[in-house]
């Protein structure tokens, strides 16, 4: 291995018995960080092995475990099941709800013979509503949800296009272990487990940052404001302002380059460096970035493609070190990203020999302690390499534990009660880690200037670019940058649990709220960078932000046809062809929720390790190290690793049978990959003779014909409409949905998400009554809440005075503008 970690420091999870029945990339994902933090997982696999092992990048998903081979329909392997379950803290599955109410995985048995067992079930649509039972395909879900229509502009034309990172996936795995987590420290207080529950559906919901607001007030008030769903036009030009701070270009030299100038101070910087802030005094372009007129918009934008166009990429890079306002990305793939500067310098990035596969390249553990990985990562192991062991194991004596009464006093409502976290950040990528804590019961105090977080201000609407990430929280409005403002903070610190802070690299510690400072306060303080590259390095200055970090990570090209294009393709770029890359910057799924979910993960990690005595110091996430975790099933490299699957030309899937076809009044989306789905699709479709072509009558066939099979499918997907083919198929158990014609974040508003239980009912004193995005986690004990968010120094005066300020002393800070 080429890295190492403080072999001195206790893993925060070391002890912790994990027992992973899951088969699908989301419970493995989240066994894998669990396994990361030092837990003992194991995993459970049929005697032909797991079916991640298909996953090109098998040895990263399923690392630092054991395995055992178990036949679940035997009844001796279910016993040696029983055993290590009665050991185990932990059970994580990836089962369909029946399979779950077959095997007796319910709550009730569970909790009636495996008391202090924590079980998480991580479904694709959850385990109540009218599509609990559907197959769990993540692109399913994805169609349904609106995704593939809300990206439709990362290929040519209006039709949805396939999104083929794993954002459901992902959501859903770190929905699972915060759910966990959270559990888990619930434990501490009553002695006993509990079910909780996540699922793909909700999962993928957590990553916009604001458009779930905006869409709600179109429909609110469809007169008031002009949507702008799209960021280019049917013309191919830009619709919106944002096309010129997200600009996509080529160097001189041909390297695709993400720019990311999003604040207004960023964006005047970059139109200086241009050389064009002169040009921007003729009247013609009054009001940029705002311009009226499409022309004018489609000029300015080629205008600047050009200015980038006349710089080699070394320039480039040599301006970005000279001018810190600047910034790109270059566009990598997810094996290319792992010899990012940044990465490299964080020892992001290890090498694990294999003994069957040799050298293995794969991310290090996604949250960092002590500028090292959490744990050693240790190599896959082999089908049922450890058996023996954990047969005896499972025989061997159980733990004693104390019998504790779950209903005694002190016992709380919601599994974080009582947990208080201070939050030092801006916008989305951080603080939303930090609103998922809020919706499991804890208590999230957020500092922010007089002026308010900019995210507040982000849409015309007011209020609403933030409404999402300040659901649940407190928000005490301070200026930190003068004395009394501090002494604030320093109060604050010493009645929290932890602090999230967000801040580019330096800046906690010029004001002094940086780790060291503030455990001289509160020594057992869980301190938390979750910031854009890293708390020191080669990029760790410069500006962060979604588009960049899904160039940089491999998370854009993965989806984009632009990995396809060369330099030869720039002049089509210059002359009108639409920016192949519009679609990355359409909040629906971005590096910004990748980022969150990763920092709420590593929030209740650092919280339950301070509770089992484990302190850990220098606690990083950052947004480019948790992109390349999303694609681990990918970037994880070794000689002879399998080709990784590519979306075909049209974007329309990965193969016949993994795929959208056009429907009479839509589109639908197939889900049937494996061979014994084949005849279940071969049922449903019974009535059309295309469907027994003799050269489709095995999977080898099938492969070497699959352009044919697309045909036929195509004929006939053609002939119903599109929620006709989802009622026939998924009657057939075969995976099967319309996709939807809306945005994602309208999707999930709608009746049909809400009465499914995908959406809960929320007051805000700025939108009143609206739904927003359930809670991704339920539990069969504790409860979880959905709460609104909130205004902008709403809770100044009551934290003042929580704190031991009197009225007169807050009405002084209010007087000098210390407080507002």
């Amino acid at each position: 291995m080429t890295d190492s970690t403080d072999s001195t420091r206790p893993a925060p999870l070391a002890g912790l018995v994990v027992v992973d029945l899951s088969t699908t990339l989301a419970g493995a994902q989240a066994t894998q960080f669990l396994a990361d933090s030092g837990a003992d997982v194991i995993l459970v696999e049929a005697p032909e092995g797991s079916p991640l092992r298909q996953e090109p990048g098998w040895p990263g998903l399923l690392r630092s475990r054991r395995s055992i081979s178990l036949d679940l329909d035997a009844d001796a392997d279910l016993d040696v099941l029983d055993g290590l379950l009665t050991r185990a803290d932990v059970l994580v599955t990836t089962m369909r709800p029946a399979e779950l109410e077959r095997r007796g995985f319910t709550a009730e048995s569970l909790s009636a013979r495996y008391p202090r067992l924590v079980a998480a079930t991580i479904t694709g649509w959850g385990t109540q509503g009218p599509w609990s039972n559907y197959k769990s395909y993540e692109a399913l879900v994805m169609a349904k949800c609106g995704i593939f229509h809300s990206k439709r502009q990362l290929a040519p034309g209006p039709d949805p296009t396939y999104v083929s990172v794993p954002y459901a996936s992902f959501g859903a795995a770190h929905s699972a272990v915060q759910g966990i987590l959270a559990a888990l420290i619930e434990r501490e207080q009553s002695g006993l487990g509990q079910v909780v529950e996540s699922n793909l559906v909700t999962g993928v919901g957590a990553y916009d940052p604001y458009n779930w607001f905006y869409e709600m007030i179109l429909h609110r008030y469809p007169d008031a404001f002009e949507s702008q769903v799209a960021a280019f036009d049917d013309q191919g030009r830009p619709q919106s302002r944002l096309m010129f701070a997200l600009l996509v270009a080529t160097t001189k030299d041909g390297t695709w380059l993400q720019f990311s100038q999003s604040a207004p101070r960023l964006l005047q910087a970059w139109v200086e460096e241009l050389g064009m802030a002169e040009e921007l005094t003729d009247p013609k372009w009054a009001g940029f970035p705002v311009l009226p007129d499409a022309d004018l918009r489609f000029e300015w934008w080629n205008k600047m493609i050009s200015k980038v166009g006349e710089r080699t990429l070394a320039e480039w890079e040599s301006t970005f070190e000279r001018n810190p306002n600047v910034a790109a990305e270059q566009f990598r793939s997810p094996d290319e990203a792992l010899d990012h500067p940044q990465l490299v310098h964080e020892r992001r990035v290890v090498t694990v020999d294999d003994p069957n596969l040799g050298p293995v390249r794969q991310p290090s553990t996604l949250v960092h302690a002590g500028g090292n990985p959490l744990t050693d990562v240790r190599p896959a192991p082999r089908i049922g390499e450890h058996s023996d062991e954990l047969r005896a194991f499972a025989s061997s004596a159980p733990p004693e534990t104390t019998p504790v009464d779950g209903n005694a006093d002190g016992v709380k409502k919601y599994p974080l009660e009582g947990v208080t976290v201070l939050e030092l950040g801006a916008m989305y990528a951080g603080p939303y880690g930090a609103t998922l804590l809020t919706d499991l019961g804890a208590r999230v105090i957020k500092i922010e200037p007089l002026g308010g977080d900019l995210i507040r201000g982000i849409m015309a609407y007011p209020e609403a670019g933030g409404a999402k990430v300040l659901q649940g929280k407190e928000s005490i409005a301070i200026d930190l940058g003068t004395e009394e403002g501090r002494d604030v903070l320093h109060r604050l610190v010493k009645q929290c649990d932890a602090v999230l802070q967000c801040f580019r690299a330096g800046a906690s510690r010029r004001i002094g709220f940086d780790e060291a400072s503030l455990r001289k306060i509160n020594p057992d303080l869980v301190y938390l960078n979750a910031v854009g590259y890293g708390v020191d390095g080669p990029y760790a200055s410069r500006p962060a932000y979604a588009p960049s970090m899904g160039a940089a990570s491999g998370v854009s090209v993965t989806d984009s046809p632009l990995v396809r294009q060369g330099p030869e393709d720039r002049e089509e770029l210059l002359t009108g062809a639409r920016s192949l890359y519009a679609g990355g910057t359409v909040p629906a799924v971005q590096a910004d929720g990748v980022a969150a979910l990763g920092a709420g993960s590593a929030l209740l990690l650092g919280i339950y390790a301070k509770r089992r005595g484990i302190v850990l110091a220098d606690l990083v996430t950052t947004m480019l190290a948790s992109c390349t975790q999303i694609l681990i099933s990918r970037n994880t490299s070794y000689a002879g690793r399998q080709a990784v699957t590519r979306v075909d030309d049209e974007f329309r899937g990965l193969g016949p049978l993994y795929r959208m076809y056009r429907a009479a009044d839509g589109w639908v989306f197939l889900a049937a990959p494996e061979p014994d789905e084949w005849a279940p699709l071969v049922r449903a479709l019974s009535e059309y003779d295309e469907i027994r072509d003799e050269r489709f009558a095995d999977p080898e066939s099938r492969r070497v014909n699959s352009a044919a099979l697309v045909a036929a499918l195509s004929s006939i997907f053609g002939t119903r409409k599109k929620d006709q083919w989802e009622s026939l198929l998924t009657a057939q158990d075969v995976g099967c949905v319309a996709v939807a014609q809306e945005t994602a974040e309208w999707c999930m508003q709608t009746d049909e998400f809400h009465n499914a239980g995908y959406t809960a009912t929320a007051v805000s004193p700025v939108f009143d009554e609206h739904r927003r995005l359930a809670p991704l986690n339920s539990f069969s004990r504790s409860d979880v809440k959905a709460d609104a968010g909130c205004t902008l120094g709403e809770h100044t005066d009551a934290l003042l005075s929580e704190i031991g300020y009197g009225a007169a002393q807050i009405a002084e800070l209010r007087d000098k503008s210390i407080a507002g």
